[in-house]
């Protein structure tokens, strides 16, 4: 599947792109749409099972917006294959359930790091390996959080393969293990949950790609078992417009080194 003009997947070639080096990585591909709205001049330009995919400009650059559907073979999948067509620069826009207690529902979560409890990066490198954000590109996400004024937190999140291990463990074989690991992550500080960012950090450290996520925290599983106030937040906008302002920082910057 290597080396074809046309990625098998994702459907999209190097003209496609038209030299756009960024990439803005929804899993759902309803909010494709939602995201490419924010960019100048965006356009459908693909859709194949669950890689769907505009683009736009933002400051006159090209800018990919494409989801990579839920967990971590298909975002590793969307990884490699973007890279075979030249984007360098990818930032994942997903959502999360909250750990620790001070992480709410509405809050936004920039992932430093990502626990491998999923299984797809052990088939890229052994599991002592860490999964890490691109610090740059993390600290564009941080400062625009910040500028904008929204509630969000930095550190570790962690990744699995079974949302329903999540939320249901003790009806599953090993409940022993997943909730014996639960707790050893919320003990540690891990912030949130979710299914993607591990593969994304690891596949894109192998292929030499820089990587970051924001996260928008859709509830708190640990609040709501201690009966402290707690919501459903499904509202993604907030860290939509912080990544479009963190990759306008960052076009600008470079347009002034050039």
């Amino acid at each position: 599947m290597e080396n074809k003009e046309v990625m098998y997947h994702i459907g999209l070639s190097k003209k496609d792109i038209k030299g756009a080096k960024y990439a803005i990585l929804p899993g759902d591909p309803g909010r494709v749409p939602k995201i490419a709205a924010c960019l100048d001049d965006a356009v459908k330009i693909g859709q194949n099972r669950e890689y769907t995919s505009y683009l736009g400009k933002i400051e006159d650059e090209y800018v990919l917006v494409m989801s990579t559907g839920m967990g971590g073979p298909s975002t590793a999948i969307a990884v490699e294959e973007l890279a075979q067509i030249g984007l360098e620069n990818l930032i994942r826009v997903g959502t999360c359930g909250g750990m620790q207690l001070d992480v709410s529902a509405g809050d936004l979560v920039i992932a430093q790091a990502a626990i491998r409890q999923e299984g797809t990066s052990k088939e890229y490198v052994p599991i002592e390996y860490p999964a890490v954000a691109d610090f740059d590109l993390t600290a564009s996400l941080r400062e625009a959080a910040t500028e904008l004024g929204f509630t969000f937190h930095t550190g570790v999140v962690q990744c699995k393969d079974s949302f329903y291990g999540q939320h249901s463990p003790e009806r599953m074989p090993v409940s022993y293990e997943l909730e014996n690991k639960w707790n050893a992550w919320i003990k540690a500080g891990a912030l949130c949950s979710e299914m993607e960012t591990a593969s994304l950090y690891i596949v894109s450290s192998v292929l030499r790609l820089k990587a970051a996520a924001i996260l928008s925290t859709v509830w708190n599983q640990e609040r709501e078992k201690l009966g402290m106030p707690q919501e459903t937040n499904l509202d993604v906008d907030k860290e939509i417009i912080v990544t479009i302002k963190a990759l306008t920082n960052i076009i600008k910057k470079e347009a002034k080194n050039e």
